[in-house]
């Protein structure tokens, strides 16, 4: 089917305000090639699910394209109308459904020799995209902090080298009172700020109870069930000997939030969505707390765009064979906090990376903290670079320095 040939009611099984959203879009959606409206679609289709922020990108960019003249549309889509579809893959259905389209036509482009052509084409769309639309500045300035090394003992190797050259480190933290003063900190921002989904609190374990409304909360721990439920289905895929990669891929692609056991409440769908999609689209987030928290952090930041992230890390379960990790059913696996708090060590500046993507970057600030231990470190508009303190100090004076 052309994009000239789509009708309203094609869009009849999406969510309802995904299906008038395309209805409202109809008349730009036939005049764009294939290949780009099924990625659109592919966005279109989760709409009801999306977080505030990238619901406004999604409506900032139809907005822009239809306020382009018919030739400055041609002009910007050009480059999709130049690459080829294969026969089998021009018979999925990519209205219905666009996502499993859009892996398919990934596998096709590879196959064709044309990633290379396309990647240029999809660059030089986000770019003019991107560069056509204001970006707003945060209602306030963000703040990130991670929490690393629960459960760690006497440490004496240098930690935060990635981060030092950006920030003051502090080597004579006082640990009293850490935990409850940081989520004092995020309550009051909470309660300062009161956006949906602006303030957030991952935890790698069991997390600390959060009372103050407006604080999204996702942990490992909490997620205990759903995670094992899918370990299951993934086990029984991988038992079955009939299917490879691309029978998983599929299962997982198709994974709904009932799937795993979460409610069907219309309030809880946006975050329910959101904690499948790390479950399912994370390498190893079922398995390794650690890694469960990286990933969460990166895609609240990328997602949900929010004012506040506060992430704590918890120890994950030992490296072994992958048939045992994948076993669903297996209990008090041995915890590796040494290991862990590598891993946490590289999550905290890779959580910084991200955080600097994202707009309002100059004016953010960061802070990571050895839990229980009195190694910290600070960046920040106002802190020097590069440096170090040994000056006595607690968590609240530096959370005043950076919040």
């Amino acid at each position: 089917m052309h994009p000239n040939d789509l009708k309203a009611n094609q869009f009849s099984s999406y969510p309802p305000q995904a299906a008038q959203l395309a209805v409202d879009n109809l008349p730009l959606f036939r005049r764009l090639p294939e290949i780009i409206l099924s990625i659109l679609l592919r966005e279109v289709i989760e709409y009801d699910w999306k977080f505030p922020a990238e619901r406004k990108e999604l409506e900032d960019q139809l907005s822009y394209l239809n306020s382009l003249t018919p030739d400055g549309l041609q002009s910007l889509v050009a480059g999709f109308t130049k690459l080829t579809l294969s026969p089998s893959l021009e018979k999925n259905d990519w209205v219905k459904s666009p996502r499993e389209f859009v892996e398919r036509l990934t596998a096709d482009l590879w196959a064709t020799h044309q990633m290379d052509s396309f990647r240029g084409v999809a660059d030089q769309y986000q770019s003019s995209v991107g560069s056509a639309i204001r970006q707003e500045q945060p209602a306030a300035a963000r703040l990130g902090i991670v929490v690393v090394g629960q459960g760690v003992g006497e440490y004496g190797d240098p930690i935060f080298q990635k981060l030092r050259p950006y920030g003051v480190y502090f080597q004579n933290v006082k640990p009293d009172n850490d935990l409850r003063v940081v989520m004092d900190l995020l309550a009051k921002r909470a309660l300062e700020h009161p956006i949906p989904y602006a303030h957030w609190y991952v935890d790698g374990g069991k997390p600390i109870e959060a009372t103050a409304p407006g604080i999204t909360s996702v942990s490992y721990s909490a997620l205990e069930v759903p995670r094992k439920a899918l370990l299951g289905k993934m086990q029984t895929i991988i038992n079955s000997g009939g299917g490879g990669p691309e029978a998983l891929r599929t299962l997982l692609a198709q994974m709904r939030p009932e799937d795993l056991g979460f409610s069907n409440s219309p309030a809880g769908a946006i975050l329910n969505r959101f904690q499948v999609a790390l479950l399912t689209e994370g390498s190893g987030t079922q398995i390794f707390s650690t890694t469960f928290a990286q990933w969460a952090a990166r895609e609240v930041l990328r997602r949900a765009q929010p004012l506040t992230l506060l992430v704590r890390f918890a120890p994950r379960q030992r490296q072994r064979p992958i048939n045992e990790l994948l076993t669903a059913n297996r209990t008090n696996p041995d915890d590796d906090p040494l290991g862990s708090l590598i891993d946490a060590d590289i999550g905290a500046y890779y959580t910084w990376l991200n955080q600097q993507r994202l707009t309002g970057a100059k004016q953010s600030s960061f802070l990571v903290w050895f839990e229980g231990h009195t190694q910290a470190l600070a960046i920040g508009s106002s802190m020097p670079r590069g440096t170090e303190s040994s000056s006595s100090t607690d968590l609240n004076g530096l959370l005043e320095l950076v919040a």
